[in-house]
């Protein structure tokens, strides 16, 4: 199969299309500079030059393949309006493109907010619809193509893919427990996120591409929920700091942008996607990347 994805060379995109390549698909990846062209085209892809405003590039590359892999977003949390229209645009021009077809159309989302006080399911519903809403309401926006003969299925990912070299949110944290000094966590730390390795991430697009029916939701969750104490003090462990507890009135201060997120009970089960895909994760653990220093050279 021909797949064209976004975000290609991007933490999880990048993992994506070697798992890709390694099934024996053929990958056009989308590349807004020339060391990720280059980085695409060592791996053996295809590239089309292009970012997430560039709508046309986007359009021409969903029309030319026989599925498409959105996994690009801006995350820019200084601007997230921005962030979400172009997120919302890009799924309107991928699912135009590909509307009458029956082609697969496999896009990223997440799991907050789809549950209060239980870990969230695949039968949850995104609650997020509207160009105003997180990410420009899109996994609702491409479900809804479903209708138009586009075969779309969500890929909702644990807050965490982890693994050396990670650049996101625990790496953050990380970055902001060597700048203060101790390695916080909100309140009583009892809340907790989920965690996936990035290699089983990739491996779960992989199969969600060939197995998962059209409207399905698939969790990319390979532990339920870590409590932010134990990933405060694995961190802790990694860089010799001490580890304290932040009150609530002081996360934002302490913390920043992410502070919000890190306070949030972001935990969500995968038993049923498990179940549909045969998707077995076999990566270390969020506590074991953290011990064995992956997180340690940012």
């Amino acid at each position: 199969m021909h797949v064209f994805v976004t975000g290609a060379s991007g933490w999880i995109g990048s993992a994506t299309v070697a798992d890709l390549l390694a099934d024996g698909h053929e990958v056009t990846g989308l590349a807004r500079s020339d060391g990720s062209a280059a980085a695409l085209e060592a791996k053996g892809a295809q590239v089309r030059r292009g970012d997430l405003d560039d709508l046309d590039s986007i359009r021409s590359g969903a029309e030319a393949a026989d599925a498409v892999i959105h996994l690009a977003n801006k995350h820019d949390w200084s601007d997230l309006a921005a962030s979400n229209a172009a997120e919302r645009a890009a799924v309107q021009t991928i699912g135009g493109a590909l509307a009458g077809t029956g082609r697969p159309f496999l896009l990223a989302s997440g799991v907050a907010a789809l549950s209060q006080g239980r870990p969230a399911t695949e039968a949850d519903p995104s609650p997020f619809h509207g160009p105003d809403s997180p990410r420009g309401g899109s996994e609702n926006l491409a479900l809804e193509y479903v209708d138009r003969d586009v075969y779309t299925v969500s890929l909702r990912f644990a807050p965490t893919v982890h693994g050396a070299g990670d650049h996101g949110f625990i790496a953050t944290l990380a970055a902001i427990a060597r700048r203060t000094g101790v390695s916080g966590y909100p309140g009583d730390g009892a809340n907790r996120w989920a965690a996936v390795h990035r290699a089983d991430a990739a491996r779960l697009v992989t199969l969600g591409l060939g197995k998962a029916p059209a409207g399905a939701r698939l969790h990319a969750v390979a532990e339920e929920g870590v409590p932010s104490r134990v990933i405060a003090d694995a961190i802790g462990r990694a860089l010799d700091l001490p580890v304290t507890s932040i009150a609530p009135q002081d996360i934002q201060g302490h913390f920043g942008w992410i502070g919000a997120f890190f306070a949030m009970d972001l935990s969500a089960t995968s038993d049923a996607t498990r179940e549909l895909l045969g998707w077995t994760p076999t990566g270390p653990t969020l506590i074991e990347d953290l011990d064995a220093g992956a997180y340690t050279a940012h």
